[in-house]
Formats: structure tokens, sequence, C-alpha cells
């Protein structure tokens, strides 16, 4: 399912004020990465089949102990990621680029790709690079699900502020 699809029954509010569920966050990649023309609405979001999306900070700190001062931590950067879970789905747009032969082995910029992660209630979030990182491309007991669990890492500069707008 594009981001445009999925955001046709929503209407995000700035001003949104309340409780959220995990529910209430897109991720959303690009399925086609070197493909200049495309356009956030165009990504594919990461929803079919997928039962959890952890989205991590991952903190860089450094520890230092100073005389009469004590231990201090100062935090140097973050590593953003998104590990998501669930059962394999062949057909998804998503679960087929990732688990694609080119990504499964590919290597560098091969596997990297454009997301955007955001609340559905505000629009706010934001926008970068992850690198695809395969755990499992199917696993589990016999009569179960093909059970996958996938990494989505941050590489390159910062994401940026990002605001989901119908029109972009």
């Amino acid at each position: 399912m594009k981001l445009s699809e999925l955001m046709q029954g929503y209407t995000p509010s700035p001003d949104f004020e309340g409780w959220v569920t995990n529910d209430d966050f897109v991720l959303a990649i690009n399925t086609t990465p070197g493909t200049d023309s495309v356009k956030e609405a165009d990504y594919h979001v990461v929803q079919l089949g997928i039962e959890g999306l952890d989205a991590q900070m991952n903190p860089i700190t450094v520890d230092k102990t100073y005389i009469r001062a004590g231990q201090s931590t100062q935090r140097t950067g973050n590593q953003r990621s998104f590990t998501i879970s669930g059962d394999r789905y062949i057909g998804d747009e998503v679960q087929d680029y990732i688990f694609s032969h080119a990504i499964k082995y590919g290597t560098g910029n091969k596997v990297i790709t454009d997301y955007v992660y955001f609340c559905l209630l505000t629009g706010k979030g934001e926008k970068g690079k992850v690198s695809i990182i395969i755990n499992s491309d199917g696993g589990g007991n016999a009569g179960e699900s093909a059970a996958i669990d996938v990494e989505f890492r941050k590489v390159g500069d910062n994401p940026t502020e990002y605001t989901y707008s119908a029109g972009a």
C-alpha cells in the first residue's frame, strides 16, 4: 500500500493532544531507490504481516569521571533504528522488496533506501536514509507462519524533520 492510499482516511492535526498507540505511527520506505522522481506519497507502508515495529534512538554516549564532580555522561549522537517483526507475506510490495535476492545478499549502497516515519495524528516525524539488515527471512516451527525479523538502521546524515502533507 502506498503512503498516499493509507492517508486517504486520515487528516493529521499538528494541534492533536492525547494518547498515542503504536498503530498511530507510520513507517514507509522507497522500494525503488535511485529513481529521482519518487515522492514520499509513493513510498510503500510497512504494515502487511507486521506485528511489531520498534523504533529506537540508540544513544551514543561517553562516560567520564571528573575530579570532585564525579561521573558524567555526555550524549555524542544517536543511531536511529527500526526493527520490524511479523509474518512473511508474499505479494506485499515492502516485503517483496526487502526479501528480494538483491537486498538479501546486497551490501553497501545497494541496501540503502529512503524512509519517512511520522505520527498519523499530528503528521509530524522524520525523513532519512536507512540500511536494510535482514536477520530472518522466514523461520519458525512446522504449521506456523514464517516469521521475519528485519532492521533498518540510519545511514549518512541525521534524519530531517518531516510533516506529512496530502499534496506532497
